[in-house]
């Protein structure tokens, strides 16, 4: 009966070493991954949803996991899961900042940049509000849950456990991933910026044929009503790629590198 206890009790010991170290990649990433590590998210919240994760992953990764009695030291098991983690959010995050960015992109070009959506966790124009709280939605509605899912159990095939990575080979795929949210950004706040450059243009052109007459009180309402008709006509196209682009990070997050 002793042994039996005694058997019983190193497998939950095991158990519950694995949960803790799939939580400290999953906590760190579910710190600042969108939808469920946002700022207006309580705590309390964020620490049931990355428990609820690591439930998931767990089991799924357990049978991949080395003998613990060969595991490098504590602390740099804790770093290295630790950064890895915030690696993988923050790949993640970047694509709601290219939301960010477009948004503020456009506001600018369409004069609205004045207008700001108090009521977010970041000082956004409201064209940017509406963009990630659309882009947060519909990756939410595509199922990100389960992709999410899917990413930290992929990533113990590239980052095995207690395996701290190299900034020479981590730093290369993060300065690409910047690259890549900054395109985005700029690709998806294209039409604002086209056809503000064209609206300049033709207002300049206006007024030196007729300088009498006084153009701002003419072309300030019409930039602002075109871009809100803009926002209205170009943002399906632009969640759509948006979201395409996402989904394409999800399903090969570290390419070829690291």
């Amino acid at each position: 009966m002793t042994a039996v206890l005694a058997e019983a009790l190193a497998q939950v010991q095991a158990l519950l070493a694995v949960g803790f170290l799939v939580f400290l990649r999953v906590g760190a990433a579910a710190s600042v991954m969108p939808v469920f590590g946002e700022r207006v998210v309580p705590a309390r919240v964020r620490l049931v949803l990355a428990l609820g994760f690591s439930a998931i992953v767990g089991p799924g990764v357990a049978v991949e996991f080395p003998d613990m009695s060969g595991m490098p030291p504590l602390g740099i098991v804790l770093a290295a899961e630790t950064i890895v983690g915030l690696a993988i959010g923050a790949g993640l995050r970047l694509f709601i900042m290219a939301l960010q960015i477009c948004g503020s992109m456009a506001a600018q070009a369409t004069s609205l940049a004045q207008i700001f959506g108090g009521h977010a966790a970041d000082p956004l124009p409201a064209i940017g509000h509406i963009m990630v709280i659309a882009g947060l939605a519909l990756a939410a509605m595509l199922g990100l849950h389960v992709k999410i899912a899917m990413l930290f159990l992929y990533s113990y095939q590239v980052f095995p456990l207690g395996v701290l990575p190299l900034g020479r080979n981590l730093m290369p795929w993060g300065l690409e991933q910047v690259v890549i949210a900054f395109n985005l950004a700029f690709s998806l706040a294209a039409p604002f910026i086209i056809s503000a450059l064209v609206y300049n243009l033709a207002l300049g052109v206006i007024n030196k044929a007729m300088p009498q007459l006084m153009v701002a009180f003419v072309g300030a309402p019409a930039i602002t009503a075109g871009g809100l008709i803009l926002l209205a006509l170009a943002l399906p196209m632009i969640l759509f790629t948006w979201s395409g682009r996402f989904d394409g990070f999800l399903a090969a997050p570290f390419g070829g590198a690291p």
